[in-house]
């Protein structure tokens, strides 16, 4: 499944089929930490079939240049909902960033494909990114592709790739930032990155991760319900 859904754009791979050659990740046996000296942290929850409308608000919400860089082409509201129809949550996986009024404001897609030994295949994940206007500069973007790495891996992905437009250099620099290798093609460009395999220690980053994040959510829920009452008791 391609994540810009451009389906008559030729795939930069081997005349085997198998994709090119990607620069490794870093070695030290994990992706990127969020948890870095000097970087706060930022909860990321994953999001499942209940969260298509939120899904569907924030990406009817981005304005026509964020549609076409995200998807490829200026995708009209009813493209948009069709996409969101369609994510399959127990194949791939998706992510999300909320504030603290549980607006979705940035989110992630992560597209497994499978192995494929007659073309030489190895599997792999292809990584989609979008964030509102108003949320962007904050490093949201890298940080969904750091989480989106650490699952891949964590899933025996042997690599992670993305598909954007040349011109999307925000996308393509967070690829190459990371190590990546981007080929480029017209108006099109692939980033390939090969994944370390997983360790106790990436399993544990995501087993915490996700436990914090989902505390964190729980949190900005309850704050969220209270101030509704509130607001509700006042005009009463």
């Amino acid at each position: 499944m391609r994540l810009l859904p451009d389906f008559n754009a030729a795939e930069t791979t081997a005349s085997d089929g198998s994709p090119p050659a990607v620069a490794p990740a870093p070695v030290n046996g994990s992706a990127p930490s969020a948890a870095r000296p000097g970087r706060t942290w930022v909860p990321i929850r994953s999001l499942g079939p209940r969260h298509r409308e939120r899904i569907a608000v924030h990406l009817v919400g981005l304005d026509e240049r964020s549609r076409y860089l995200r998807f490829g082409y200026a995708a009209n509201d009813a493209q948009i909902r069709r996409y969101v129809d369609t994510l399959d949550f127990e194949h791939d996986e998706v992510f999300g960033i909320f504030n603290r009024r549980l607006d979705l404001i940035a989110m992630a897609h992560l597209a497994y494909r499978q192995a494929d030994s007659t073309r030489g295949r190895s599997a792999s994940a292809e990584f989609g990114v979008s964030v509102v206007p108003h949320a962007r500069r904050r490093g949201f973007g890298r940080r969904l592709f750091e989480h989106a790495m650490l699952h891949a891996r964590n899933r025996g992905v042997v690599s992670i790739f993305i598909h954007a437009l040349s011109e999307n250099t925000a996308m393509l620099k967070i690829a190459r930032d990371a190590g990546a290798t981007v080929h480029r093609e017209g108006s099109e460009s692939e980033a390939w990155l090969a994944l370390p395999p997983d360790s106790i220690g990436s399993h544990l980053d995501q087993f915490l991760g996700e436990r914090a994040a989902e505390l964190d959510y729980r949190l900005k829920h309850h704050a969220h319900h209270m101030e509704n009452l509130f607001k509700r008791s006042e005009k009463a």
